[in-house]
């Protein structure tokens, strides 16, 4: 199968490394020149786990290329793949499908006979029909079917979510679209990956409500944490003992800073923003997104009152920058509002993270110190942050870093060590949702 995968970006490059990787012919299309000129020397423009030796392996096979011009791939392709970025749209929280439009204009004027053309990126219910709009505007005479097929990637696993996903939706009513997507998709048979075929708009609105329904089960144990906190309790065992419960399940219920990335903070706001176009409110996903925004920035109290109310000229340690391990992305990241705000209240801030440093230094103020180790990182601070759980964070040496530490103080925002280990040691230990292991 001829496949044009619009966009190279993280969906874009892993979709279309993954199928290549199935046996397809791929060709990924990106208008920035110098990403697309990396990537033909093997330079990656985001981390993932896996996708520099998989890109590498098709490429030198010849089933994954490269290029800036949409034309000839788009031509020769049996599907095209839309997978750029739909960013929140500065004022109003709405998906901006600027590039979305952009691209079904060019992919119309290029196309050559029965075409699929697939909607990879998170949008809005209803892209979809005016994607077909926009086609038929363009060139009316193209014979074409717009699909809805979504992903759901987590960074950081995202090859294995491809390669073994839970399940593929794809939205279309057109029976050749059926046909040529099935064939897509038939390298998965053996992983026994269920298909959902469905109607466009039905598929465009899984994908938001399951993001949504994700990010408030980690609202909502992230609340349950403030409680535990209150009352003595520990939300570990709390989210273990709801969690063995089959009807609400175990993931997304570890409680910490807040969720952050590229999905859940952009993907809540344009559910609201739809809800409230077709006066529909989502009163749950509203007030899901204003705790989170409130708790981001609560946690820098957390660390305040960890140093004994002040941090004015206190120097504060912070171990990871990302939203989440296994990734390089700084986009809503809880690290960006919780270092604003130390710093805000007199802090020296000093970080280190395993992928995310050079991201970071877009994002935040140059008043930051970059480390090249936790250890360093941690040297003569009088407290240290725990914000993103990488698993070199696991396994400190903590004696080590007591010794070396100005005022032995750990705040674990995600619960990584547990505190009779870490108080034992002689440090102060402030976790999420559990009281210290001296007050029980």
């Amino acid at each position: 199968m001829r496949i044009a995968m619009i966009g190279s970006g993280y969906v874009g490059l892993v979709s279309g490394a993954c199928f290549a990787d199935f046996g397809h012919q791929v060709v990924c299309v990106d208008k920035d020149t110098r990403k697309i000129d990396a990537l033909k020397q093997g330079e990656m423009p985001i981390y993932e786990p896996g996708l520099s030796e998989l890109v590498a392996s098709n490429a030198r096979q010849g089933r994954l290329s490269f290029t800036t011009d949409l034309k000839d791939p788009v031509a020769e392709a049996d599907a095209v793949f839309i997978a750029v970025g739909t960013p929140s749209r500065r004022g109003d929280g709405h998906a901006d499908l600027t590039y979305v439009y952009d691209a079904a204009r060019e992919v119309a004027r290029a196309i050559s006979g029965f075409t699929a053309v697939i909607t990879k990126s998170t949008v809005p219910v209803g892209t979809g029909d005016e994607v077909e709009r926009v086609m038929r505007q363009t060139r009316g005479d193209a014979d074409f079917a717009v699909v809805s097929n979504p992903e759901f990637l987590r960074e950081g696993a995202a090859i294995r979510d491809f390669k073994h996903p839970d399940r593929i939706v794809i939205g279309t009513h057109d029976e050749r679209a059926k046909e040529l997507m099935a064939e897509i998709y038939r390298p998965l048979y053996l992983n026994r990956a269920p298909i959902m075929y469905t109607e466009r708009r039905t598929a465009e609105l899984i994908k938001y409500a399951a993001n949504a329904f994700l990010a408030t089960k980690i609202t909502f144990i992230n609340e349950m944490a403030d409680l535990a906190e209150k009352v003595g309790a520990d939300v570990q065992e709390v989210a273990r003992g709801i969690g063995l419960d089959n009807r609400i399940g175990g993931k997304f219920l570890h409680a910490g800073p807040g969720f952050g990335g590229s999905c859940f903070p952009k993907d809540t706001l344009a559910l609201i923003k739809t809800g409230q176009d077709y006066e529909a409110p989502l009163r749950i996903v509203e007030t899901v997104v204003a705790v989170n925004d409130q708790r981001k920035r609560a946690m820098a109290r957390k660390v305040l009152a960890a140093a004994g109310g002040s941090l004015r000229d206190k120097t504060v340690a912070i171990l990871g920058l990302t939203f989440k391990p296994n990734t390089d992305d700084m986009r809503d990241s809880p690290s960006i509002p919780l270092i604003t705000a130390l710093q805000d209240m007199g802090a020296k801030v000093r970080a280190y993270d395993p992928e995310g440093m050079q991201q970071a230094r877009d994002v935040l103020s140059n008043e930051v110190a970059y480390t090249d180790s936790a250890y360093a990182c941690a040297d003569g601070a009088d407290a240290m942050v725990i914000v993103t759980e990488w698993e070199q964070f696991r396994a400190l040496d903590l004696d080590a870093i007591r010794a070396s530490m100005k005022s032995p103080v750990i705040v674990d925002l995600r619960n990584v060590y547990p505190a009779e280990e870490v108080e034992k040691r002689g440090f102060a230990y402030i976790g999420i949702g559990r009281a210290p292991a001296r007050n029980r």
